[in-house]
């Protein structure tokens, strides 16, 4: 499928985009009108940009059907702050009602049964609920167009956050499985970043690795092994040396049944370090790839 913007309705491509580009953070931004009405509202064009100074970014894009903008925007106009609160599992069904175009003036924390609590720095108030809440002041609004699905580019600087310490670890960092983070994929279906979802990747941020192409052939160019599996041995900062290689059993067990077979004995080394990398294991794949070569 080929999509091109301008050739598809603005409705269709948003779809597309939002199906796409996921799953994309939610910021649930708490404002006030300047009678000091409150405002609640979730947006899941949202990320973070910087942190000296700490910059969040959000868009109250145009609506796409009326080409009309949303209370959240007039009041950021109005007195140029926003409170951006977290949203975790717990809190996402009533994030969602929360998000229900109700008249100007309704109070959403009344509606979707929320708990207001003062901010130390702005007049917008903060959602109890949430497990992190972000204080900030409006620096600049960017209108990227004025029809319908147009972004309006909120940027904002964090003021002061407030950390809920039941989502601390033991190092006073927050616990991706205790925040239970939730985020918006396309159309009605959003996703859990907690529990089996979560996995690390180590950053070569200290140490150069020596790359993808600097793997062996038939390595590189295996048929069982992923660019995810090649991708982690590429991320190492050396190919171990043969001598300092360690057998095992079922390496031991490889090397006899294929003894007579080198294509067959690649391939299940191959398989066997396949099944080493899923789980983890990249010092002992190094082993297994590298045995009698």
């Amino acid at each position: 499928m080929k999509v091109v913007p301008g050739e598809i309705k603005t409705a269709l491509l948003h779809a597309y985009l939002l199906g796409s580009v996921a799953p994309r953070p939610i910021c649930f931004a708490s404002t006030i009108d300047a009678n000091g009405h409150a405002n609640l509202s979730p947006f899941s064009f949202f990320n973070c940009f910087g942190s000296k100074p700490p910059i969040l970014i959000f868009s109250p894009a145009r609506r796409v059907r009326d080409n009309t903008i949303k209370h959240t925007l007039e009041n950021v106009y109005e007195t140029k702050e926003v409170v951006i609160n977290m949203v975790n599992y717990n809190m996402v069904q009533q994030t969602s009602l929360a998000s229900c175009e109700y008249p100007k003036g309704t109070d959403e924390f009344v509606k979707a049964g929320f708990t207001p609590i003062a901010s130390d720095m702005v007049k917008a108030f903060r959602v109890k609920e949430s497990p992190v809440q972000i204080e900030c002041k409006i620096l600049q609004v960017i209108e990227t167009g004025q029809e319908g699905g147009a972004a309006n580019l909120v940027i904002c600087e964090v003021l002061c956050m407030h950390i809920d310490d039941n989502v601390l670890d033991e190092h006073g960092m927050i616990d991706p499985h205790k925040i239970d983070l939730v985020a918006r994929m396309g159309a009605d279906y959003y996703c859990r970043a907690s529990g089996a979802s979560v996995f690390e990747v180590p950053k070569p941020n200290k140490e150069l690795g020596i790359g993808i192409d600097a793997l062996p052939r038939n390595i590189r160019n295996s048929v069982l092994l992923s660019g995810n599996n090649l991708g982690m041995l590429g991320n190492c900062t050396s190919i171990p040396v043969v001598s300092e290689l360690i057998y095992d059993d079922r390496l031991t067990q490889i090397m006899r049944e294929y003894a007579g077979d080198e294509k067959a004995k690649v391939l299940a080394q191959h398989q066997y370090a396949k099944e080493l990398l899923d789980a983890g294991d990249v010092s002992k794949a190094w082993h297994v790839l590298l045995a009698d070569t």
